[in-house]
Parts: C-alpha cells; structure tokens; sequence
C-alpha cells in the first residue's frame, strides 16, 4: 500500500504483469475511488461549464461523457477530466458530473468555486460519499450485464463508449460509463460508498474462475502507458501546449471562450510545446525500461525527456512516452536514452503502443 493524494492504495494485488495480462485477456478490476467525483447542477449549469470547459458543452446530450481540460486564465492546464451530462439540453433542471484526477481535486473545486455565479448553479463534492470502480477487459461488459437487471442490460451492452446510463447494481443505484483508462473495454461504476464492498466482492467472486484480477496502480500505470493515455504530473502539466501532446480532441475553440481559449487559439498554429518539443512514442530494443525524467538524445545532443516508461507486459519490450524536439519527432527516428548511466537505443514510433482488437 502506499499513500497518494491522501488515499491508501495498493500497488499490486498479485504482481504487476499477472494483473496487467488478465486486464488484457479477460478481466481486471480497479477501486478507482481517489477520483474526484464532482456534480454541478442548476439551471445554468450547461452555459456555466460551456464557459469553463476547453470542451464544448453546450450541445451535449442526456447520457453523453467527453474529455476535456480543465484550464486558467493563463492557460495553465489545471487537470484533464471526464464530464458527463445528466440532462436533457431543454430541461431548466441542468445536472453534469465531472470526473477529475485526485492529486487535483482541491485545485479544480477551488478554481471552479471562484468562477461560479452568484446564482443558478451549484457544486457538490461527491467524492467521499460515493465509490468508483473501473471493469475492464474483454469479458468486462458480460461481467458487468450478468449483474444488473433483464431491463436494462440489453440497453447497457448496447451503450458506446464515451457515454453513460443509470441503473441498478444489485439493486443499487449506480452509473455506468463506458469509459477506461486501460486501452480497453468496460465500465466506471460509481455507486454509494456505503454500499461499494457489497459491489466490488459481488463482481469478484462471480468471476474469478473466468481469469478476474483485482488491480493495484501499478497495473494501472502499465495498461494506460500501452494505450498512451496521458497522467497528468507526466505527459500533462501546467504549460503543456495540447496540441503538441496529441490531445486536439480535448479542446474546442471555434465559437466559444473559455479561460485561456485565447492563449490555446495561438498554441494551435504552433505545434511544438513552450519547450519547443512534442509528445512521441519510443520503443526500445532492450526490455530495460526508461523512467521519467531520462534524457533523451540523438547523435550526442539532448533532444528532449522522459515522461513515462515501463516494460511493456503486452508487448514484450520497453516503451516510454517522451517530449522530444520537433525536428527529432517522425517515426522512424533512432535515439538513445540514459538509463542508468547506460545508453539504450530507442526508435520513435506511433502512438499508441497497443490497440485493442475490436
């Protein structure tokens, strides 16, 4: 166990790679309660985010979740979120759930709490009352449909990713996201805190004969890095330039303003970073991993950083995510990195490192 943002969390259950490989292959099962949980409502909660969100907001629809990023005056990138809409777009009752990282919750709660209007909308931290539990895996989405009523699992089999339904667990209310942070299918469950134990040892006894695994962060950090999902700390901090990290998605700009919208309009015909880097893929020849923080280096001059590396379980090698020069960024490129005191040769690759067969 170790402390993080103020929670206990376990590294590994079993072993890192053991839960790692199940995720993969059948079924892994993550306590992603650190998570902050946040619910804004009122009737002018849609404009409020709208004008909040590098996302847009304002024509989303009942059930609809995106990823966005939660930003400043000065552009800073505050954290990346999940925000789920929870209302039809002409309801006066407005209700969006907003998924954020742990070690940020505060930040974001203090930062949106100083923006907020004197009327029409409110904030809730729901983080403490509630539990979330991430499924994923191939035999995810029947781990989870064997486990809720006939009524609604055609409809919850049926969802999409990236969007959301309300339901019963075990005759518990709790919602659905079809949303991961592993590079595969499955679901965020958020339930009553009080009745997540109940959940979670309903989900694991059912299915452990089927290949099940409880995961810890570490199987986590391995299976996001395989689908070159970004941490914030790592790939995503405060003065990374989205467009240069490969998140365009994340940030729509055309019609609308949002804090620091100006600021990310003029990053977007510069691609490289403040720093003058962009965010690659490397493979290694060798199985020994790069940490955060190596240098990277091409014919003898540094070229850029680590930001995440591991051996790859999936794939059988070391990868890492870097930020490296514009000019040493295209596939192709053969580098070096220092690890260790000793020079590993790495080959700048597509992003991601592992896609799931669909």
């Amino acid at each position: 166990m170790v402390e993080f943002a103020g929670w206990l969390m376990p590294v590994q259950y079993t072993s890192i790679v053991d839960e790692h490989v199940a995720t993969r292959t059948a079924c892994g099962l993550f306590d992603v309660s650190h998570m902050g949980r946040l619910e804004i409502d009122g009737p002018g909660a849609r404009q409020w985010l709208e004008s909040m969100l590098t996302r847009r907001v304002v024509d989303m629809e009942l059930g609809v979740v995106r990823y966005t990023l939660i930003t400043n005056d000065h552009s800073e990138i505050l954290d990346d979120a999940l925000v789920s809409c929870e209302s039809i777009p002409s309801s006066q009752s407005q209700r969006f759930g907003l998924v954020v990282n742990a070690s940020n919750r505060a930040r974001v709660v203090q930062w949106l709490l100083t923006r907020m209007p004197d009327a029409g909308v409110r904030l809730i931290d729901r983080t403490l009352e509630s539990a979330m539990i991430a499924v994923q895996g191939p035999l995810a989405v029947h781990l989870v449909a064997d486990h809720i009523s006939a009524h609604f699992r055609e409809t919850l089999m049926a969802l999409k990713p990236y969007r959301f339904l309300r339901a019963e667990l075990l005759d518990i209310p709790a919602s659905f996201s079809r949303t991961g942070y592993t590079g595969e299918d499955g679901f965020e469950i958020i339930v009553p805190a009080n009745r997540a134990t109940e959940v979670w040892e309903s989900l694991y006894s059912k299915a452990q004969q089927k290949g099940l695994r409880a995961c810890g962060l570490g199987a986590r950090d391995t299976l996001r890095l395989e689908a070159a999902m970004p941490l914030y700390g790592h790939e995503l901090k405060e003065n990374t330039n989205p467009f240069a990290a490969g998140l365009s998605l994340a940030v729509d700009l055309e019609g609308r303003t949002f804090p620091g919208s100006n600021r990310l309009a003029a990053c977007r015909d510069h691609r490289d970073h403040v720093e003058g880097t962009v965010r690659v893929g490397l493979r290694f020849d060798s199985k020994r991993p790069a940490r955060e923080g190596h240098e990277v280096f091409f014919e003898n001059t540094r070229i850029g950083t680590v930001t995440s590396g591991s051996f790859a379980p999936s794939l059988g090698y070391a990868v890492a995510m870097a930020n490296l020069s514009l000019e040493t960024s295209k596939v192709g490129t053969t580098v070096e990195v220092l690890v260790r005191n000793n020079r590993e040769t790495a080959h700048v690759v597509p992003l991601p490192f592992y896609r799931r067969k669909k």
